[in-house]
C-alpha cells in the first residue's frame, strides 16, 4: 500500500512540451516559437511578462484540458494561442506539480498558482468560453534556473 506522498512522487515519463509561445506585448497575437529562453526570477525572453518577475512569469497548460473545454464547448477543438498560454504540454496533470520543482529542457521551473481564466476567454472562444476554461486554464510557475526550453522537450519533476 502506497501513502499519499508516494503516491504523490509517481510521474509518468512521456511528458513533453508541444507549442511554446511568446507575447511581445499585452494584447498581441502570441507568435510561435521552436525554442526560447528562460530568464530565472524574469520570463521567456521576449514575453511582454520577461521584465515583471512575480509569480506569472510562465504560464503552462494541458492539450488534455484544451480538449475538455473544447468538449464543454461543443467545438472538435480550440486553437490554443487563444488561451495566450506560453507552454502547451501533453502527458502530465499540471495540477500535480503543486508544490513542486521541474526541469523543462535546460530549465529548472516552480509551480506557483493555478492559472484562472480572464475574460479574454470569452472574447476568445464566444459565449461559455470563461466558463469552458474553469479548472482547465493551467498553471503559472516562475522560473528558478534559466535556461533553454524547445518543443518536444521532456518534463521531469525534480523536487
Amino acid at each position: 500500500m502506497y501513502t499519499i506522498d508516494q503516491l504523490k512522487s509517481q510521474f509518468l515519463d512521456h511528458a513533453r512540451v508541444e507549442l511554446i509561445t511568446i507575447r511581445p506585448e499585452r494584447r498581441a497575437i502570441p507568435e510561435i516559437k521552436e525554442s526560447v529562453e528562460a530568464v530565472a526570477s524574469v520570463g521567456l525572453e521576449g514575453d511582454h511578462y520577461d521584465s515583471k518577475g512575480g509569480k506569472r512569469q510562465v504560464t503552462i497548460i494541458a492539450q488534455e484540458h484544451l480538449k475538455a473545454a473544447a468538449s464543454i464547448l461543443g467545438k472538435k477543438h480550440i486553437d490554443p494561442l487563444l488561451t495566450r498560454r506560453n507552454i502547451v504540454t501533453t502527458g502530465i496533470n499540471l495540477l500535480a506539480l503543486k508544490h513542486k520543482k521541474f526541469r523543462i529542457g535546460e530549465a529548472v521551473l516552480e509551480y506557483t498558482g493555478e492559472c484562472h481564466p480572464c475574460s479574454r476567454m470569452e472574447e476568445n472562444f464566444g459565449k461559455g468560453g470563461y466558463n469552458a476554461m474553469r479548472g482547465h486554464g493551467g498553471i503559472t510557475c516562475k522560473i528558478v534556473s534559466s535556461g533553454d526550453i524547445s518543443v518536444g522537450d521532456s518534463i521531469v519533476v525534480i523536487d
